[in-house]
């Protein structure tokens, strides 16, 4: 035992595997560990890294461990080594990773990743993933449990929680919960991959460059692969060569030491190599995976009472100059119409009808109000409606 030392290896679901190697051993070593006991033969989308300066870079198996350990990696040092297994290539499509295990590491990786978005922008996709992990974990809703069947701290960034409100977060989430009834826990997993990598700042690894030696930190360019013609490593320097076409001289950013800005490097190529492997395939997946959302769709709409209200006194007072508007240029709105890109499923007289029902007041001109707001008014008058059986309305 004296001849081999302890690796811990943290998984995305914060397990941790235990691994014995040798003190001269290389990283492949440890990685066969991290396979066995995990029963696979391969991993796609993860990687081993190490965290250095509060960044987890990927290392190379080739290396042996002490190239990553100097000090750690002696004979009187007893602390393990610690190593963990993360993302290093996102694919939007969960149904390219051929075990379930994988998926499953993969699914609690975006899990926490979702819980530290700062996509300030994007609040109804948060409702959305909030809902497939729930069926993911839980099953179908059990309409006997108590609202509070989950904490929001397990399911929303902090800042979504702080803007909307506990009670707003545990009032509508068992709704979208409850839409995606009959869904099995391998088609909400594959839904919540696909809606994850659609949040801004989730399918990233971000690594700490500098434009100047001792600059601030900033974002500077968002290149594709097909921007990039060269990008070249020297000491801690990293250079990046963008095509001709975008008229930008050369990038030349500054890491923290050789060691790092040579595995961002790395990680660049592999990445590259990796997604133009899976390319035929990613593109036949997304043409043949089917939508859970679209598969169990209901009319369901979250908005707040207030923004509501908002809306619906737009509605009534621009409703005269609407009129007048549209009686003389009935052309210019049929093509207007015509153009709009969203879909409406419930036509303007239905609003103006609800309108009447639930303000009290009575709205008899056309209306010249954008789609989106319709949709949203609409749906959430109907949903309020509902809780009216006194009324004798039937709302479908």
């Amino acid at each position: 035992m004296k001849s081999k030392r302890r690796v811990w290896v943290f998984l995305p679901d914060k397990q941790r595997l235990d691994c014995g190697v040798g003190l001269k051993s290389r990283v492949q070593e440890v990685w066969s560990e991290v396979l066995g006991q995990l029963g696979l033969t391969e991993l796609q989308v993860f990687a081993l890294a190490v965290l250095r300066d509060d960044q987890y870079l990927f290392i190379d198996l080739k290396q042996k461990l002490s190239k990553y350990f100097r000090k750690g990696l002696t004979k009187a040092s007893v602390d393990p080594l610690i190593l963990f297994l993360r993302v290093q290539h996102y694919v939007d499509s969960g149904r390219l990773l051929q075990s379930d295990v994988e998926l499953r590491l993969y699914f609690r990786a975006l899990r926490q990743k979702v819980l530290r978005s700062q996509s300030r922008q994007q609040d109804g996709l948060f409702f959305q993933m909030a809902s497939c992990a729930l069926q993911a974990e839980a099953g179908d809703l059990d309409p006997g449990k108590h609202k509070q069947y989950f904490l929001p701290e397990d399911y929303f960034p902090s800042w979504l929680i702080k803007r909307r409100g506990r009670d707003y977060v545990l009032h509508h989430t068992p709704q979208l919960h409850e839409d995606l009834r009959g869904a099995s826990q391998r088609d909400a997993v594959l839904e919540f991959v696909k809606l994850a990598n659609t949040v801004q700042d989730v399918p990233q690894t971000l690594y700490k460059m500098r434009r100047d030696v001792g600059g601030r930190l900033c974002l500077l360019h968002d290149f594709t692969w097909t921007d990039l013609e060269h990008v070249s490593v020297q000491g801690c320097r990293l250079d990046i060569h963008a095509v001709g076409s975008l008229c930008l001289p050369k990038l030349r950013f500054h890491g923290p030491s050789a060691l790092h800005c040579g595995l961002v490097l790395r990680h660049l190529r592999h990445t590259h190599r990796f997604h133009m492997s899976v390319r035929d395939a990613l593109d036949l997946s997304r043409q043949t995976e089917p939508s859970l959302v679209c598969g169990v769709y209901r009319e369901t709409y979250i908005c707040d009472g207030n923004l509501l209200m908002q809306k619906l006194r737009r509605l009534t007072s621009s409703s005269t100059l609407g009129s007048t508007e549209l009686e003389t240029s009935t052309c210019e709105e049929d093509s207007t119409v015509q153009e709009s890109e969203e879909v409406f499923v419930d036509s303007p007289d239905d609003v103006l009808w609800l309108a009447e029902l639930f303000c009290g007041v009575s709205v008899d001109d056309p209306l010249a109000f954008p789609m989106s707001d319709w949709t949203a008014v609409t749906v959430e008058m109907k949903q309020r409606l509902k809780k009216r059986p006194h009324d004798g309305i039937y709302v479908d």
